[in-house]
Parts: structure tokens; C-alpha cells; sequence
């Protein structure tokens, strides 16, 4: 059974982390799971948040799936989070896009929720 996680939670809610907690379990049991960051959810996505030294890294740990990690680019650049292709054709100065995501657009939410079987949202 393929599932969509579908995370609109900030990262500094409970729900994001069960998010995360779940695409942990479906990867350890080899189940087919796709997510896609969306709303408040694409702040994870910023390289440029700092975490405290003594709590756990929300954006690492997606990071560590090593799995493909799509963030709406329209929610994302509202939100001052961009790549290095917008950033230049909006004409930002610098880019923040963490390591490992993916600026997409809602064509791809669209697409995921057709080809899944159950959608889970966070």
C-alpha cells in the first residue's frame, strides 16, 4: 500500500515530528511512502535555521532518510525559503534551500494524492 504524508505542520510541532516518525516506521518496514511539505511545513526546508546544540534537528532528520523531499516552491518562497534558480529569476541575493529538497509545484501534491492509496496528513 502506498501512502502520501502530507506534512502542513511547522516544524516546531508535535505533529511534524510524528510525521517524520512515521515516514521512519514505513522506511524500516520497506513500505511505499511518498511526502510533500507544504503550508508552515516548508520552514523545515530552511538551511538557515538554527537549532539548539541539545535538541534534535528536525531538518537533519529528514535529511538522514536519504529519500526525495518536495516543498511547494510557492508556499516555500512566501516564507523567505528559496533555491538558487528562483533566487535568481526572483532576484533574491542568496538562496537557503537545505540540502536534499526539492522546490516543486502543487502539479506534484496533485499527482501524489491520484498515485496513493492512503493520504496521511500532519
Amino acid at each position: 500500500m502506498s501512502t502520501l504524508i502530507l506534512i502542513t505542520s511547522a516544524p516546531t510541532s508535535i505533529y511534524a515530528w510524528h510525521a517524520l516518525g512515521l515516514a521512519q516506521a514505513l522506511q524500516a518496514k520497506e513500505q511505499a511512502f511518498r511526502v510533500f511539505f507544504y503550508q508552515d511545513a516548508v520552514y523545515v526546508a530552511n538551511a538557515l535555521q538554527w537549532v539548539p546544540d541539545d535538541q534534535r534537528n528536525l531538518t537533519h532528520e529528514w535529511q538522514k532518510l536519504a529519500i526525495r523531499l518536495p516543498v511547494c516552491v510557492s508556499a516555500a518562497l512566501a516564507r523567505g525559503i528559496t533555491d538558487q534558480d528562483n533566487a535568481e529569476r526572483h532576484h533574491i541575493n542568496q538562496h537557503n534551500l537545505a540540502h536534499g529538497f526539492e522546490l516543486v509545484g502543487l502539479g506534484e501534491l496533485a499527482d501524489a494524492v491520484q498515485s496513493a492509496q492512503r493520504l496521511i496528513q500532519f
